[in-house]
């Protein structure tokens, strides 16, 4: 029976893994885009494809599918590549579909009746957008390239078809699609040559807004590319130059073992400022906010450069035992007496002796651990606070000084 319930359990871990908060958001981001977007493609499929190739020009499709359809289109596929983004975790679409949800909301509550279900259901989406905000929180190039992509083919849609809409308002008038993207382009760019000029008010109030929005899609297409290369940047400039006078009265962690990522993650939830130390080409999966030096741990430049005259603790969690040894060493040749205190993880009993001599404050071993702790339990002995503590640390015997 435990072990159905335990395989229960890990089925049960595996599904709700499937059904992140982000994915389930995704998918209903992309739902809401095609329940949108519905009404246009049940017209155009309503039509038999004769029909449409019977039209002769752009105009008349236009009067068929209706201008103000346009957006509502866009919209629609606009939100099913955002809900990539949303998989993707990334911040810059979380907010993106915040702008295109009100948008939809508002279209479908105030556009047309008996579509206040649809309004509903937005709304209640933004409200689950928001709750879930923290797990939005990645800021990288594909994500920013992704909204750039989204925004300059909508923008694009709208000022060619709106072209074609008014195409006699133009001087000259403005008849098929190369044409119409021609144009469409000069005003997004705002470079106006001035070989096609709108005549009316409503051509000019147009061709306004494509100006205004071309400005503002190229503008934070560009910021949401090359603001997450800019960040990271200046984050490792900050880190290497600046964030060692900031440390104070931290932890430093030596290494990128499971245990030493273990010890970090229960560090930072506590509250504590972690900084770690890893070794140069060493692979490690630590948070991308996480306060990392790469470079040798045993040596005393290193650690000054982490702070370590101003830490609590040194810890030595690497997977090498003489690693560990010396990284005690050079911290106490940085600290001195009264300095840091330091913690060396023995991963091979045999050496826990060999550990002791080079005197760190605190000795940890998971075989000893293991092992006493079984023991204890086959034997019924009581696990009070303090023989937990002394499993966990063995305390290092002061040296007897030569009389």
């Amino acid at each position: 029976m435990p072990l159905n319930s335990l395989s229960l359990s890990r089925r049960l871990k595996k599904i709700r893994a499937l059904f992140s908060p982000t994915w389930c958001l995704a998918i209903l981001v992309a739902l809401d885009g095609y329940a949108f977007m519905h009404p246009v493609l049940r017209e155009v499929s309503a039509r038999e494809y004769s029909f449409w190739l019977a039209l002769d020009n752009w105009q008349d499709v236009m009067r068929v599918v209706g201008l103000l359809e346009i957006p509502r289109l866009v919209l629609g596929v606009g939100l099913q590549v955002i809900a990539i983004g949303l998989i993707l975790k990334a911040r810059i679409a979380w907010a993106f579909s915040l702008v295109l949800l009100i948008g939809i909301g508002t279209f479908a509550i105030l556009g047309e009746a008996g579509r206040a279900g649809l309004g509903v259901y937005t709304l209640v989406l933004l409200i689950a957008l928001i709750v879930y905000w923290r797990r939005f929180d990645r800021a990288s190039v594909t994500a920013g390239s992704l909204f750039a992509l989204v925004s300059v083919v909508s923008l694009l849609i709208y000022a060619v078809f709106g072209t074609l809409y008014l195409g006699d308002e133009f001087n000259p008038a403005v008849k098929d699609a190369g044409t119409a993207f021609y144009f469409a382009i000069v005003s997004m760019s705002t470079v106006g040559y001035g070989d096609i000029t709108p005549h009316s008010l409503t051509a000019r109030l147009f061709t306004a807004s494509i100006i205004i929005l071309g400005i503002t899609v190229f503008a934070t297409s560009i910021s949401a590319i090359a603001g997450p290369v800019i960040g990271g940047n200046l984050k490792r400039l900050v880190k290497g130059r600046f964030s060692t006078a900031m440390r104070k009265n931290h932890i430093i962690i030596a290494g990128a073992t499971p245990l030493a990522l273990s010890v970090y993650a229960g560090l930072r939830r506590r509250g504590d400022e972690v900084t770690v130390i890893v070794p140069p080409g060493m692979p490690q999966e630590y948070p991308a906010a996480t306060d990392l030096i790469e470079g040798d741990p045993s040596s005393v430049e290193v650690l000054h450069n982490a702070g370590v005259t101003r830490a609590r603790y040194v810890l030595a969690l690497r997977d090498d035992d003489a690693e560990n040894a010396f990284i005690v060493l050079a911290a106490k040749e940085a600290t001195g007496e009264g300095g840091a205190k330091t913690v060396a993880l023995v991963n091979t009993s045999k050496h826990l002796e060999k550990i002791r001599r080079v005197q760190p404050d605190l000795v940890f071993s998971v075989q000893l651990l293991g092992a006493e702790l079984l023991a204890r339990a086959i034997n019924g002995e009581p696990m009070d606070g303090q023989a937990i503590a002394d499993l966990f640390f063995a305390k290092v015997e002061p040296q007897a000084k030569p009389a």
